[in-house]
């Protein structure tokens, strides 16, 4: 497909598209980039509050048959945005972003903030410094072996021993097999 000229790009054509990958459907133009060739395509004519876009490479275009026209899909005034949705959205990434960065620990090696990760599987932890927090009260200092495990319950601190021996041996097992 040649879209050197873009002129069968316009905006609000609604096209019936085959791709050279075998696809097939329907969609409306949105925009045409000329300098990556890359279409952006509404699928469908669904035009409420939640739409499929699509971006498709030119050349990957194998035929393409015009339906018609319509508005202007991007016309801000049958736009519908809500406000209130994006904004928790992005409350909930800023969230799991701050909770992604509590989980890596500063100032430690690569296999402690692996055994800290295996650990996390199974059980509820936190970085205290270069400590490793398991259940709020058992720690794991450096070297992060089951003699350096103190506080928290007997039956805790065994536990956390045991998983601790037992991840140790997986994390070797796997460094091992490479």
């Amino acid at each position: 497909m040649d879209a050197s000229s873009g002129d069968e790009f316009a905006v609000g054509c609604i096209l019936s598209i085959k791709t050279s990958l075998g696809d097939e459907f329907e969609g409306q133009i949105i925009t045409y980039d000329r300098p990556s060739n890359i279409l952006v395509l509404q699928e469908g004519s669904d035009s409420g509050p939640r739409r499929n876009i699509r971006l498709l490479k030119a050349n990957y275009i194998k035929e393409f048959s015009y339906l018609g026209q319509a508005e202007d899909p991007l016309d801000p005034k049958k736009c519908c945005i809500d406000l209130n949705a994006l904004q928790a959205r992005e409350e909930a990434a800023i969230r799991q972003a701050e909770a992604d960065a509590e989980r890596i620990g500063v100032g430690v090696t690569v296999e402690a903030q692996n055994i800290f990760d295996a650990l996390s599987k199974t059980l509820p932890v936190h970085w205290d410094k270069t400590a490793i927090v398991v259940m709020n009260e058992v720690r794991v200092s450096s070297p992060y072996l089951p003699e350096s495990v103190s506080g928290g319950t007997p039956a805790a601190n065994e536990r956390v021993k045991k998983v601790l021996e037992f991840e140790r041996k997986r994390l070797q097992a796997r460094v091992a097999g490479q």
